[in-house]
């Protein structure tokens, strides 16, 4: 069946009860999901919630934009205010990450900073995971992260099942209206948070979602087509498997 012949609260419904299963078939405790204040997080850390087991809902700033870790305390708010089971944490790493940047200032590198932010954040997720009996969930998408291959390598792509890996990013914005997610975060222009001029991700793509899932859907028939081709085939080696040379 066409995703698009499932409704969004089917959605919701088959993808928590497949979470919750999930954690039941592995004997493993908890949920652990990282709030970026951005609306892919805000809807896993509500279909985890939903599934009743603890949910360890976590913010981590990094010298973060002020309105960017104000959705994501907003959205773990929410959650805690609705839901018995959710558990909010906060770990502000910008003294680790700063540590960092200082032992590597040699090999100073912007990007390579910013792929930092993201693995440090993976590691205190698998941190909290640890001690918690628990799966580390990832927040990713079929557009952005299966699709273009945006996302930080053993950084937010460090997880331990991808709920919503499946969802074209609209699929995901119509999942967060039917959950009632708060506006803000509906309508706030998609970003990774790693930088800290604020750049959103369509200026590091050169392309908008509406444009990738387009480009995914139609194939040679969209005149997305080529940007989306060179944007996956630069990223492809995130998604395979790490090659293995054979005896």
């Amino acid at each position: 069946m066409m995703h698009t012949q499932i409704t969004p609260q089917a959605k919701i419904d088959f993808i928590s009860r497949w979470i919750g299963e999930y954690l039941k078939d592995n004997s493993l405790k908890s949920l652990i999901i990282g709030v970026s204040g951005g609306i892919d997080s805000a809807v896993v850390s509500t279909l985890c919630a939903m599934t009743g087991v603890p949910t360890f809902v976590v913010s981590m700033p990094i010298r973060q934009i002020s309105t960017q870790h104000d959705l994501s305390l907003t959205q773990c708010w929410w959650l805690k205010g609705r839901y018995p089971n959710v558990t909010h944490i906060n770990k502000d790493l910008t003294s680790i990450f700063e540590q960092f940047e200082d032992t590597f200032a040699s090999e100073k590198d912007d990007l390579a900073f910013a792929n930092t932010r993201a693995r440090l954040r993976m590691t205190a997720l698998y941190q909290i995971a640890q001690f918690n009996k628990g799966l580390v969930v990832g927040t990713g998408n079929k557009v952005e992260d299966f699709g273009a291959g945006f996302f930080t390598k053993y950084g937010d792509g460090g997880v331990d099942i991808s709920p919503i890996a499946d969802c074209m990013k609209s699929e995901v914005w119509d999942m967060g209206k039917e959950l009632g997610i708060n506006q803000a975060i509906i309508d706030a222009e998609p970003t990774d948070g790693l930088w800290e001029d604020g750049r959103v991700d369509t200026d590091q793509l050169g392309m908008t979602y509406a444009q990738l899932e387009e480009a995914m859907k139609w194939g040679t028939g969209s005149k997305h087509y080529e940007q989306y081709v060179k944007l996956r085939t630069a990223n492809v080696h995130k998604m395979n498997p790490i090659p293995i040379c054979y005896l």
